[in-house]
């Protein structure tokens, strides 16, 4: 009988504990956003460039190894903090991956990447107050904008671009403060071929989302200037040399009783032969640097000069030299004084010119 109690208590017991309780609350769903702090959530980001082992300018493409910090709090995730003697909860590699799956994390993504890294890895620490740190060292190709405006003076920013794409900007935002300037940094050892490098600096755009919306991003790029005294010695000193090339056939002729000494087909065939030379200069370094074979900078404009320096002398050659243009229409004293005017006023102004080209790149 006394058996019989029991096993009917036993059952009662166990009916008792299946029926369900009301007011006992869910488990919290911790991939969604953490809303206690409310919105947008702050997501702190800094990078620290490892290694950058190769710059293209002409594709606008450099490699680098950068660690990726991203900074927020979650509530949610708070514990003792006897529970870790460390004073932090750490994850790596593949069980990093696993733990971001299981709290909510920020959609982060390197939108000027270029194809798959070819090295990625991941730690993760949640410290007790709910604040997590979430480290990414990637190494990968990245694309950039390349400005020539100013070359060979010019400063080029190896930039990587970060974008939150699951939330937008009213659900969360990237942000930086002094600790991840600080953070934000180059290694001391990098060294970038006829570069040099200097600080990494943080811009803050937003870029367009669905419906009107946006989406929170960081631009963090380390500033290189380019190492200018290689560039002068193999593309400005032949361009300036080649100025000389009209100049001489301008100085070559000289005039006796009011007649030209020296032939205009001579001095002619040597300025259509500075045509070719610079033409061929062009050809050349144009190859070398084919960002700059458009668009407006230093070089180019100094390919202009010394085409727009040849057309004058040729000109001057052809109607003064060959025809007597002003002595026919204004007699022998004004060409006399034309031409000794130009023989120092064309030097003047073609030099000046370029000096003042060079001048504009190097202070800009």
């Amino acid at each position: 009988m006394k058996s019989w109690l029991l096993m009917a208590a036993l059952l009662l017991s166990q009916a008792v504990l299946a029926i369900p309780d009301d007011n006992q609350q869910p488990a919290p769903d911790l991939t969604t956003l953490p809303l206690d702090k409310g919105l947008p959530v702050i997501v702190r980001v800094g990078v620290y460039y490892q290694s950058v082992t190769g710059f293209d300018e002409n594709a606008g493409t450099f490699n680098s190894t950068v660690d990726l910090r991203l900074r927020w709090e979650d509530p949610r995730l708070h514990y003792p903090a006897g529970d870790t003697p460390r004073g932090f909860q750490e994850y790596r590699g593949p069980k990093a991956d696993d733990k971001l799956k299981q709290i909510w994390s920020p959609g982060i993504a390197f939108t000027n990447m270029q194809d798959q890294p070819s090295y990625q890895v991941t730690n993760v620490r949640i410290f007790p107050n709910g604040w997590v740190e979430l480290m990414q060292r990637t190494t990968a190709q990245f694309s950039l904008k390349v400005d020539a405006g100013n070359f060979p003076f010019d400063r080029q920013t190896l930039a990587v671009e970060v974008e939150i794409r699951k939330e937008t900007t009213n659900e969360a935002a990237l942000i930086f403060l002094q600790e991840d300037l600080d953070f934000s940094r180059s290694a001391q050892d990098i060294e970038l071929d006829g570069w040099d490098t200097g600080l990494v600096r943080i811009n803050r755009p937003t870029r367009p989302g669905w419906y009107g919306e946006s989406h929170s991003a960081l631009i963090i790029g380390l500033e290189v200037k380019r190492q200018a005294a290689q560039v002068i010695a193999s593309v400005f000193i032949p361009l300036i040399a080649s100025l000389l090339i009209p100049l001489v056939a301008l100085w070559m002729n000289g005039m006796e009783n009011g007649e030209f000494k020296v032939a205009a087909f001579i001095l002619a065939n040597v300025i259509v032969g500075g045509l070719f030379t610079v033409i061929a200069l062009n050809f050349t370094i144009n190859s070398a640097y084919t960002l700059i074979a458009s668009g407006d900078n230093t070089v180019t404009r100094l390919f202009n000069l010394n085409y727009v320096t040849l057309g004058l002398v040729l000109l001057i050659v052809i109607l003064m030299y060959r025809f007597n243009l002003l002595k026919r229409l204004f007699g022998e004293y004004v060409q006399e004084e034309s031409f000794l005017f130009l023989l120092w006023a064309l030097p003047v102004l073609a030099f000046g010119t370029a000096g003042a080209f060079i001048a504009v790149a190097a202070v800009g």
